[in-house]
């Protein structure tokens, strides 16, 4: 069955998919990318109709079919309509050992920034609002030796710094979020110091302090675009007068 449903999908693909899509995609990567030429709204309008026309699907079933799709990707979208297919699932369904599974699609099939956020921004963000006793996990995805999943133990946690599950308010411990951007400071990969900068930013919204106070011990050892982008959500002129000390 994942096979029948897997040809069914990239045909679905190859049907939205125009050169003119491709070519504007291609402008986000420096780096290249495999793209056939569907855009974000091209693949959610896929997987919706995939769950109306298998309504009877198990979320076991579908998570066959995203293993399936992923084995056998050549296009950058096709892995992001993999990850999609069991989104609707992660809330209800699946046991904690799918956070492992993640951990395993970043290392071999991401090949790109994208496919990290889009990842860990919808469907691991499904995942752990309902496990929220998992979230501190993602941290040890920093020692891998991808670099696709060191981004990634930081772009599952900018939606987790100040978060409303149920009727509470998780609060990612902030020691752990810098304990994190200590371990990836110097990373050499571009896209896990783009990574460091955006969770900086986002934490500094409700510890502006003592995200200020980090930036000035470690400016030294940071790109300055690093710096830029994790004082964005500061006030101008107190982002002004640091860029100007620490220039």
């Amino acid at each position: 069955m994942p096979t029948q449903h897997v040809l069914k999908l990239k045909q679905h693909l190859v049907e939205v998919s125009t050169p003119e899509k491709a070519q504007s995609a291609k402008r986000y990567f420096p780096y290249g990318i495999n793209c056939i030429g569907a855009n974000a709204a091209d693949i959610k309008h896929i997987i919706k109709q995939f769950h109306l026309e298998n309504a009877t699907l198990s979320a076991e079933q579908a998570l066959a079919i995203t293993e399936a799709l992923l084995k056998q990707a050549e296009y950058s979208e096709e892995v992001m309509l993999a990850y999609g297919l069991i989104t609707k699932f992660v809330k209800k369904h699946y046991d904690d050992s799918l956070l492992d599974r993640f951990k395993f699609w970043l290392e071999h099939y991401a090949n790109n920034w994208a496919l990290v956020d889009d990842l860990c921004m919808k469907t691991l963000f499904q995942f752990l609002m309902a496990r929220p006793h998992l979230i501190e996990q993602t941290q040890k995805w920093a020692y891998s030796d991808v670099s696709w999943c060191r981004r990634a133990s930081n772009v599952a946690w900018v939606k987790f710094i100040h978060r409303k599950i149920g009727k509470t308010v998780y609060q990612l411990d902030k020691k752990l979020v810098f304990k994190n951007c200590d371990l990836l400071l110097e990373d050499k990969d571009e896209f896990v110091q783009k990574s460091v900068g955006w969770l900086l930013k986002v934490t500094a919204v409700h510890h502006q302090d003592d995200v200020l106070l980090y930036l000035e011990k470690n400016h030294q050892s940071m790109p300055r675009a690093t710096i830029r982008y994790a004082l964005e959500k500061v006030p101008k002129p107190t982002r002004e007068q640091f860029m100007r000390d620490y220039r």
